[in-house]
């Protein structure tokens, strides 16, 4: 039987249904996007062609693992953000729409400092696929960058997604515990850390609890422990009139200015995600 790209979409997004997942028409058109290559205008306007067996037999064996509730893009093991194509690893955190917030709220800063100092100096703790960090670099040419991992199976993923980028001359990666054999200042430290309270993680989305790595997600007993661990080293490593930012669970905010401001710092702003929710928070001494 043959079939265009928009039955299988349709096709796909029946069983995607029936499998109850949450936006089974965008899994489908994305999965079938991804994997034969179709720009969605083309798929939305019915200017594709029918599609082969063999590659038939592939889409349907990747909606048999979506099925299972492996998210679509650890599938197509890469994801768009901020402008990359990040490719995805089991050792990495799949990067998120919210975590762009992030990015918002600092790249205005790291270009003033750019212009002014003629660079901009980034530490990314916990840098994982690297994707705040090379956002960085990519939206300001004259910014370096190192991230920081416990894993050296997510450090080889960032410094893939680096050369991916063309922004390996700019990009360096320490394996080691947030700031263990990190030398000098910074202009900004960045830090998406793991906050999900220990007891938690059970019931997180089977996305979310078995394909993302457990490091990535556990932030200890209370979700705060690498806030602590953040905001006791970052003051010997932030240069002068530098920020801090981390993002935050939609409930800890409070908690976590708390926590930095116990250590000597002022907050200067909060922001919230696309949904509405506390994300962000950035920080100076």
């Amino acid at each position: 039987m043959s079939v265009t790209a928009a039955e299988l979409v349709r096709e796909l997004t029946r069983r995607f249904e029936t499998a109850g997942l949450e936006d089974p028409k965008v899994d489908a058109r994305t999965l079938v996007c991804g994997l034969l290559n179709i720009d969605l205008t083309d798929l939305v306007l019915g200017r594709t062609e029918t599609v082969g067996s063999d590659d038939l037999a592939f889409v349907c064996a990747a909606a048999e693992r979506r099925c299972r509730r492996e998210p679509v893009h650890r599938i197509l093991g890469r994801r768009s953000f901020f402008g990359l194509d990040l490719v995805l690893s089991a050792d990495t955190l799949e990067p998120r729409p919210d975590t762009e917030t992030l990015l918002r709220a600092v790249v205005p800063f790291a270009q003033s400092r750019a212009a002014e100092a003629g660079g901009c100096r980034v530490l990314d703790l916990g840098t994982g696929s690297g994707a705040i960090c090379l956002g960085l670099l990519s939206e300001i040419g004259s910014a370096s960058g190192i991230g920081t991992d416990i894993s050296e199976g997510a450090l080889q993923t960032a410094r893939d997604n680096a050369r991916r980028a063309g922004l390996q001359e700019r990009f360096e990666t320490i394996a080691g515990s947030w700031f263990s054999d990190v030398e000098g200042t910074f202009d900004l430290i960045v830090s998406n850390p793991p906050y999900i309270p220990t007891d938690d993680i059970c019931g997180l989305s089977p996305e979310v609890r078995d394909y993302d790595p457990v490091i990535a997600l556990d932030g200890g007993a209370d979700g705060l422990d690498a806030y602590r661990a953040i905001a006791a080293g970052a003051a010997e490593h932030l240069a002068n009139g530098g920020r801090v930012a981390v993002e935050t669970g939609f409930d800890q905010c409070d908690a976590v200015a708390a926590i930095f401001e116990e250590n000597g710092f002022t907050l200067t702003e909060r922001l919230r995600d696309f949904g509405g929710h506390d994300r962000v928070v950035v920080f100076c001494l």
